[in-house]
């Protein structure tokens, strides 16, 4: 079996690792933010304020999948019926550095991680140092792709569910910058975040925390949960909450074929 680094340190060792980790990520994401700052008038336009428009490539899709399942303009949308106001004084200013700053952190992902195997590398072996790069690369990955699910998917079907949900005509959606942000951000990052579930489990089934006897036995309660949130943030047909949900449970199913793996190589 190969050894592990014989290097030990002490805990006040480890906490100021920890703390120039921390410093050097939080470098990284504010070197980034400033990046996104001078393509901030595209950042805004396009890319956070695309969804809120009917010619966004997530309802043209579906627009174009209907007709081509037989179901005319069932899913197509033509109108979004909101507005987004500012109510605060300081409103978009806020939302501006926080949009920057959250774009900062998604660039600087990579860079965090590698600040992070570094970090949690004297505690591996030898012969798992040698997969830094591998590690990187597709935890990287899979972030990346979670984030463009939050974006392409998560968040237009969350703006067409709540811009045509309503309880009476008399009522009149008119949302604030400040939640319509928080929806952007919640989605993005939780969604990236999921898609790390298969490297999560990797290093919980190594340290023993976790099974695949464990992950086959809640299957069955991880399958409704992704189906209530399927249903919670697509409109009420089978098409929109089947393509949420199936990327997310093939993820959970890749995560329990990871544990088995791992799982049988610690008996052996």
């Amino acid at each position: 079996m190969a050894k592990k680094n014989q290097n030990e340190m002490s805990f006040l060792d480890h906490l100021e690792d920890l703390r120039w980790l921390l410093v050097r990520s939080t470098i990284a994401i504010i070197i980034m933010a400033i990046v996104t700052y001078f393509v901030s008038d595209y950042l805004f336009d396009v890319v956070i304020f695309g969804p809120t428009r009917p010619s966004f490539f997530t309802y043209t899709f579906f627009c174009e999948l209907s007709h081509s399942l037989g179901f005319a303009d069932s899913i197509c949308i033509t109108e979004m019926p909101f507005i987004i106001q500012n109510t605060e004084m300081e409103g978009q200013v806020n939302v501006f550095i926080w949009i920057c700053i959250l774009a900062g952190f998604i660039l600087s992902f990579p860079y965090i991680l590698w600040e992070v195997w570094k970090f949690i590398s004297p505690a591996l072996y030898t012969n798992e140092k040698k997969n830094a790069k591998i590690f990187i690369f597709f935890s990287s990955l899979l972030f990346f792709l979670g984030v463009l699910f939050g974006y392409f998917v998560v968040i237009p079907m969350s703006v067409n569910f709540v811009a045509t949900f309503t309880v009476s005509d008399v009522v009149k959606n008119q949302f604030t910058l400040d939640s319509y942000i928080g929806m952007v951000k919640t989605s993005v990052l939780a969604s990236g975040l999921f898609f790390e579930l298969p490297i999560i489990i990797y290093f919980l089934t190594k340290l023993g925390l976790v099974t695949p006897n464990f992950l086959r036995t809640y299957r069955k309660y991880a399958i409704v949960i992704v189906l209530i949130i399927a249903a919670i943030v697509t409109p009420p047909d089978v098409v929109s909450q089947t393509i949420v949900a199936i990327p997310m449970l093939l993820i959970y199913e890749a995560s329990i074929w990871i544990s088995v793996f791992v799982f049988k190589n610690k008996k052996d």
